[in-house]
C-alpha cells in the first residue's frame, strides 16, 4: 500500500525531516510532484543537507527512492544533489530511480520564468525562478521533453525545436540575457542523467505494491499552494494534495492508505500571496528568529504568524488526512500566550470556510487565546513529559481540525520527535 506525507500550510513545515524519520519503515520513498523549488532539510550526522529533487529517504541504505512522473526535473541541480548525497555515503546508483515520464526543465524554462516574473512588476507571484511554471506549461501544452526522451537518438533535434519556440517567447519579453553557460551545464548533466536508473515509473511502483512492498509518497510545497485549491494565483504549478499522488506516480486511489499531514505549530509563508494570520510586529519577528525562518531553497525571510486553523481544517478535509505531525513545537516554548485563528471576519460576517479568493477581501482573523507552556520542550523524549498546557494546545487543535495529531517534532534533529 501507499502512505502519503504532505504539507498542510504554505510549505516549509519540515516534511524532509518527517519523511526521513519514517523512511526506514518503507521499501520505497517516491516524490510525486514539484521540482527544485522544494527544499527539504535533513540533518545527517549532525550536518545540514537540503534536498530539492531527490526523495528524503536517500540516506537509508535499504530504501529505494523514486522521482515520479509528476515531478519536473532540473538535471543540473540533480547532478549537484547526487554529488552532495554521495559525499554522505548514499549510493545513488543503487537507491535512486527516475521515471521516464518525469518532465525536464530546460535552460530556456528558467529564462522564461525569470522574464515572466520581471514583467509582472509589483504583481510578482514570488516564483523561485527555477523554471517550474514554464515547464508545467509545456507539459499541459504537450510540448515537453521527458527523461525517457534523452535515450532517443533524436533528442537533440527535439531539444532545438522546443528551444526555438521558447526563444520566440523570450523575444516578446525583450529578454537578452546570455544563457549559453546554462546550456553547457545542462548537456553535461544530461550525460550524467543517462548513467542513472531510468525506469517505467508506474510499473515500478505498482509491481512493488503487488509484491507487498510499502511505498511512502513524498509531497513538495503544500496544500495551500495547490494549483486548484490553494490561494490562487499565488500558488505552485502542480497538484500538491493527496489526489496528486495518483497522477504523479500512476497508482490507483484504493492503493492509498494513510495520509500524514504536516503542520507547524504556527504559520509561515515565503513569497507573495494572502496570509490571514501574518504578524508584522515584534512577535512575528520573534517567531522568525527563534524558528530560523529563512527559505531552504531561496534564503528569503519567511513571513510568520499564528496558526490558522480555518486553513488547516480545509487542508485536512481536501486531503483526507488520517494523521497529523505538528513540527516546531519548541519554537513556542517562550511565549506566555498563543493565538489560534478559528474564524475569518469578512466584511463583518464570520465564517469558518476558506473563501474562493482571499486576495482583495476585507478579511480579518478571529483568534482564540491559549496559554503557553514555558518549558524547554526540545529536551523532552516521551508524551508523558509534555507540559499540560502543550497537551491542551494539541487537543484544542485536534478538536477543531477533526484530525488527530499523532506526533510532535520538538527540534531539528532526527531523534527530536515524540509519538503521542
Amino acid at each position: 500500500m501507499v502512505d502519503v506525507i504532505l504539507g498542510l500550510q504554505w510549505g516549509d513545515e519540515g516534511k524532509g525531516k518527517i519523511v526521513d524519520f519514517f523512511a526506514s519503515d518503507y521499501d520505497i520513498v517516491a516524490r510525486f510532484q514539484g521540482g527544485p523549488n522544494a527544499g527539504h532539510t535533513l540533518y545527517v550526522d549532525g550536518k545540514k543537507v537540503v534536498l530539492h529533487q531527490i526523495p528524503s529517504g536517500i540516506f537509508h541504505q535499504n530504501t529505494v527512492n523514486l522521482i515520479g512522473g509528476g515531478v519536473v526535473l532540473d538535471p543540473v541541480i540533480l547532478k549537484k544533489e547526487c554529488d552532495t548525497v554521495a559525499s554522505f555515503g548514499a549510493d545513488v546508483s543503487k537507491n535512486l530511480f527516475i521515471s521516464e515520464r518525469t518532465n525536464l526543465i530546460l535552460p530556456t524554462h528558467r529564462a522564461l520564468d525569470k522574464a515572466s516574473e520581471l514583467s509582472k512588476g509589483d504583481g510578482k507571484i514570488g516564483s523561485t525562478l527555477k523554471g517550474i511554471g514554464p515547464c508545467y506549461m509545456d507539459k499541459t501544452g504537450r510540448n515537453a521533453l521527458r527523461v525517457g526522451d534523452i535515450l532517443n537518438k533524436n533528442f537533440i533535434s527535439q531539444y532545438i525545436k522546443l528551444r526555438l519556440k521558447h526563444q520566440k517567447l523570450l523575444d516578446n519579453y525583450h529578454f537578452t540575457e546570455d544563457i549559453s553557460a546554462w546550456e553547457d551545464e545542462f548537456f553535461e548533466a544530461i550525460e550524467f542523467l543517462r548513467t542513472l536508473n531510468i525506469v517505467n515509473g508506474e510499473y515500478f511502483v505498482n509491481n512493488a505494491i503487488a509484491e507487498g512492498k510499502k511505498v511512502l509518497a513524498e509531497g513538495a510545497q503544500a496544500a495551500m499552494l495547490d494549483i486548484d485549491f490553494g490561494t490562487y494565483p499565488y500558488v505552485t504549478s502542480s497538484s500538491t494534495i493527496s489526489a496528486g499522488v495518483c497522477s504523479g506516480l500512476g497508482v490507483a486511489p484504493q492503493k492509498i492508505k494513510d495520509i500524514i499531514g504536516i503542520t507547524k505549530s504556527y504559520c509561515t509563508r515565503v513569497g507573495s500571496g494572502p496570509f490571514p494570520t501574518e504578524l508584522h510586529d515584534a512577535v512575528g519577528e520573534e517567531l522568525r528568529q527563534i524558528g530560523s525562518e529563512f527559505g531552504a531553497t531561496t534564503g528569503r525571510p519567511r513571513r510568520c504568524g499564528w496558526i490558522d486553523l480555518v486553513a488547516l481544517k480545509f487542508a485536512c478535509m481536501i486531503n483526507g488526512v488520517t494523521k497529523v505531525v505538528m513540527t516546531k513545537a519548541d519554537v513556542l516554548d517562550k511565549f506566555e500566550n498563543l493565538e489560534a485563528c478559528t474564524a475569518y471576519d469578512i466584511d463583518g460576517k464570520l465564517t469558518q470556510e476558506v473563501p474562493f479568493q482571499m486576495e482583495g477581501l476585507n478579511l480579518q482573523p478571529v483568534y482564540q487565546t491559549r496559554k503557553g507552556w514555558h518549558t524547554d520542550s526540545s529536551v523532552l523524549k516521551k508524551k508523558e513529559d509534555l507540559p499540560k498546557d502543550m497537551v491542551a494546545y494539541i487537543e484544542f487543535i485536534n478538536n477543531f481540525i477533526q484530525a488527530p495529531i499523532k506526533y510532535v517534532s520538538n527540534g531539528p534533529g532526527r531523534e527530536q520527535i515524540i509519538s503521542l
